[in-house]
């Protein structure tokens, strides 16, 4: 009977133990199951990255200044840029940049005599293969448009051209048989299409306005 009791009594405290172990793995595996559904739900929240940005351009008013000198030609460019010569040692007379140091922008300009037919066309022919092969090659795209201006001839073709180029406008103007004036936009910056897109917008309405301003003069060209 003592033997029972104490067989009975040693009994109930591994009973006890084995009861608060199994509801101990059931608590943990709840607690397990909450956590697990808490990630589930929280991951499936929506992430949207945040879209590139670029920083605001303040541009000055329109306002523009006469150009004249000994050379054979005229025009008129924006007042916030500064005409210098062009220094480099391939340069000839006649040839200016039109900076825009607050905007790293500059408006290259080369003049070209015209002594024959063959002059004229092959300046067309090799500006054409210029755009069209070199600055292309990192184009998207490349836009002509022409010119004409038959009260003071006046003709050319301004090219757009689209993408991450080096340049993104070139242009020239000719009077078909005496005078050629040449003129490229190039920013020093890495060449971004979203990012230079309101400054190239902007300086291609002074490019259109020297070209539309353009006068040849009757004066003999000096080398």
């Amino acid at each position: 009977m003592n033997s029972s009791t104490d067989n009975k009594t040693s009994f109930l405290p591994n009973s006890i133990n084995r009861t608060t172990t199994v509801e101990l793995r059931q608590i943990s595996s709840l607690s397990s199951l909450l956590v697990a559904c808490m990630l589930l739900f929280s991951c499936q929240h929506t992430y949207t990255p945040k879209p590139n940005a670029y920083f605001r351009i303040d541009f000055p008013e329109k306002e523009y200044r006469f150009y004249d000198s000994t050379c054979p030609f005229t025009f008129e460019y924006p007042v916030y840029g500064t005409l210098v010569p062009d220094t480099r040692p391939t340069s000839e007379p006649c040839w200016f940049n039109i900076n825009f140091p607050r905007y790293k922008g500059t408006i290259y300009l080369s003049y070209m005599e015209i002594n024959s037919n063959n002059i004229l066309d092959t300046f067309i022919e090799d500006n054409w293969k210029m755009i069209f092969g070199k600055i292309a090659q990192k184009a998207d795209a490349v836009d002509p448009k022409d010119y004409s201006n038959f009260d003071h001839n006046v003709y050319g073709t301004l090219f757009d051209i689209s993408g991450n180029a080096a340049s993104a406008v070139q242009f020239f103007v000719t009077d078909s048989t005496k005078h050629i004036l040449r003129g490229s936009l190039y920013f020093f910056a890495r060449p971004n299409q979203d990012s230079l897109a309101p400054a190239v917008a902007f300086f291609r309405e002074d490019i259109v306005h020297l070209m539309e301003s353009v006068r040849w003069k009757d004066v003999k060209f000096k080398k």
